[in-house]
């Protein structure tokens, strides 16, 4: 085990939300708030009303950046940046899910530079987050994790880029979890939304040499929890157990506890940010593709136990098998779960992807890492572009 430090400093409201505390929290910065939210679904469900008419009436100054887009793009960003420029925003709320919030970090930080916003994600340039407006907000999908850690993906389509980053500036000052607001969301999106989730525990969970006992079992039960209760919310979508489950296993998944002790580099991740950058496929889509085949690729004799590990405390696979059918049984029991409980679609090429791009996408995933990817396998270039064809 090794050591590390823990903090996390959001603020949650968890259960329905009350547009009373909402305000009270926003007033705590300021009076002039912009509004980040996506393509519309907030005002179907009628969020949108309850929060605009809340703001008003406590005085509010409101100004709104609509239509974010699923893959937050750089574009997105600049215009919000702008827009708190020009009307001297305090504070930021984003409502909607993961895509809307990430892009609302990188406005936040964007507003206090005067550098272009891609500056913080040219490897180049590399520019550092040194200020940030303050972020509240207000979750409508289980996926992402965003509401309770300080990282953002976003997309560059004039580059083909999609790069994420971390700073401890961009953490929310308050994250309000109404599971109630995920009851909206279709069944494909829960799917991939659950995807999302089961791969932040994945990317901590394998990992070779001694691990925290602990942390190890609070992943497989927060695993546990999504492949319980993925189906529920897919067959039920009111069922408020089984969406609040989701939702706070969605934000302890990556909120830093679980990867306390597990330093080594994501895997699946870097690979799936290659494919949205070219094929703007649904995130949790592409990392359901990706990773069976990952651990497969991963297979040897120090992975072994561990995957086998995962088996019997996930799926319940059997532990008389030898080791590496254990393993082998593992992944069986995860690609059911992805492909056939959860239906989501299992190839690439069910999806018109086909190999054009695969070398220069595994290049380009393995580039921040000095070409070698250090996770539960190190992958050179090579790897990453083997592992892109098994999903084919």
């Amino acid at each position: 085990m090794k050591d590390f430090t823990f903090q996390n400093p959001v603020r949650v409201h968890f259960g329905q939300l009350s547009c009373d505390r909402l305000v009270e929290e926003l007033k705590q910065y300021g009076n002039r708030v912009l509004m980040t939210y996506g393509g519309g679904s907030i005002k179907k469900i009628g969020l949108y009303d309850k929060v605009v008419n809340a703001l008003r009436d406590a005085g509010m100054e409101l100004y709104e950046l609509p239509g974010i887009e699923p893959n937050p793009r750089v574009d997105s960003v600049r215009r919000g940046a702008a827009l708190c420029k020009e009307h001297g925003i305090d504070v930021l709320l984003s409502v909607g899910g993961g895509s809307t919030l990430d892009c609302t970090k990188w406005i936040a930080a964007s507003a206090c530079v005067e550098h272009d916003a891609w500056d913080f994600f040219d490897y180049e340039k590399w520019s550092p987050v040194e200020r940030a407006l303050p972020i509240v907000d207000i979750l409508t999908l289980s996926a992402t994790g965003s509401e309770m850690d300080s990282g953002g993906v976003i997309s560059n389509p004039a580059s083909s880029d999609k790069r994420g980053r971390l700073s401890p500036l961009l953490f929310p000052k308050v994250s309000f979890l109404d599971p109630s607001l995920t009851y909206s969301v279709s069944s494909y999106q829960t799917a991939c939304g659950s995807a999302d989730i089961l791969s932040h525990l994945m990317e901590v969970y394998f990992s070779t040499g001694d691990t925290m006992y602990m942390l190890d079992t609070f992943i497989e039960g927060m695993m546990r929890t999504v492949v319980r209760y993925a189906p529920v919310a897919m067959r039920e979508p009111e069922n408020y157990e089984a969406r609040a489950n989701l939702m706070w296993t969605s934000s302890w998944a990556i909120n830093g506890l679980v990867g306390a002790d597990k330093p080594q580099a994501w895997s699946c991740h870097p690979m799936e940010h290659e494919l949205s950058a070219v094929y703007d496929i649904t995130h949790g889509l592409g990392l359901a593709i990706l990773s069976p085949r990952w651990l497969t690729y991963c297979m040897s004799d120090a992975t072994l136990p561990k995957m086998a590990q995962f088996g019997r405390n996930v799926f319940g696979t059997s532990a008389d098998l030898p080791v590496r059918e254990q393993a082998l049984s593992a992944i069986d029991a995860l690609s059911h779960f992805l492909f056939d409980t959860l239906g989501l679609t299992s190839t690439l090429s069910a999806l018109h992807i086909d190999d054009t791009h695969f070398a220069s996408m595994a290049a380009k995933a393995v580039l921040p890492y000095a070409g070698n990817l250090p996770g539960f396998k190190p992958l050179t270039a090579a790897d990453v572009e083997a592992i892109y064809r098994m999903c084919l």
